[in-house]
């Protein structure tokens, strides 16, 4: 039998090679589980080396994994309350999050889960590496990413299958995410050599968390839709204010990366016309000074 009658009779190897094209690197489950690797070390190990997933496919049943990190995903699991437990389900309690942080998440490629939950596909912002964390935005609501992974779509259990809902694309992660993750301690920052003097260049951080505030902060400037500049702009200054009063971000950088980041615009229409948008940078950068941040602790540089 050659490889394509094989891959046509076996769905989770067809399920696997699919992955391994979009370059996200797989490995075996158990099966009928979504949380027994079959092989050790499996985020080293996992692939997306076709002639391997044959091999390792060949007369077996195995359930499909996505190492999340390696592939450079951040899965948002949302699952649903057990029989008998009480609280929303994780999709609404995140629901509840973006409407105060940052607005509902973007359509994205997504799977269903056999319990009813959803496993929302993002891209990991650049610079910013993100790890596994369990309801820290919202209940029931984990992130897969750093040391994690997902069982894939065509894995089943005794549940039922895990299917594609939203062929999406996957898109960038929202900052917002990266925000609230950073703050509640889900998230490291690539590591960065510091500059030899004290002060750091533009858009350099003093400390892993300013790293991951400016990244997400000025992120989210340059993603920002026309009708929703202002409001992004303004909310990103306090932030990066409330950093400046702590005494965790020099001023001028704060200035340097919110400007950089405005600038990607391209007309200065964009914000409030009767301030401009340095005139929107200064007023909130003020704001947010005069409302340090708190609780950096060992975070703060």
């Amino acid at each position: 039998m050659d490889h394509t009658d094989k891959t046509a009779r076996d769905p989770h190897l067809a399920w696997a090679l699919y992955l391994a094209r979009r370059g996200w690197p797989v490995f075996p489950l158990h099966p009928g589980t979504k949380n027994q690797p079959a092989v050790k070390d499996w985020e080293h190990r996992a692939t997306t080396d076709p002639a391997r997933l044959h091999r390792c496919w060949q007369g077996r049943k195995w359930n499909v994994a996505v190492a999340t990190g390696p592939a450079r995903l951040v899965v948002v699991d949302c699952d649903v309350p057990k029989p008998g437990q009480d609280g929303p389900a994780g999709a609404d309690a995140l629901a509840e999050v973006a409407a105060t942080r940052g607005g509902p998440l973007p359509a994205t490629w997504t799977v269903t889960t056999p319990s009813g939950g959803t496993h929302r596909y993002y891209l990991a912002p650049p610079g910013v590496r993100l790890r596994n964390s369990a309801g820290r935005i919202a209940p029931r609501v984990d992130i897969r990413a750093g040391g994690g992974y997902v069982a894939a779509p065509g894995s089943a259990t005794e549940q039922g299958v895990y299917r594609v809902t939203d062929e999406t694309d996957p898109v960038e992660l929202p900052a917002w995410v990266v925000q609230v993750c950073t703050e509640r301690a889900g998230v490291t920052a690539a590591r960065t050599t510091r500059p030899a003097t004290p002060r750091a260049r533009p858009g350099e951080a003093t400390s892993a968390y300013v790293a991951a505030v400016v990244a997400a902060e000025t992120a989210a400037i340059r993603a920002a839709a026309p009708g929703t500049r202002n409001d992004t702009l303004s909310r990103s200054a306090y932030a990066l204010g409330q950093l400046v009063g702590a005494h965790a971000l020099p001023e001028p950088d704060a200035l340097a990366a919110l400007e950089d980041a405005w600038a990607t615009w391209g007309d200065d229409a964009s914000a409030a016309k009767d301030l401009g948008p340095r005139g929107v940078i200064a007023t909130a950068l003020a704001a947010g000074k005069a409302n340090p941040r708190r609780n950096l602790g060992r975070t703060a540089a």
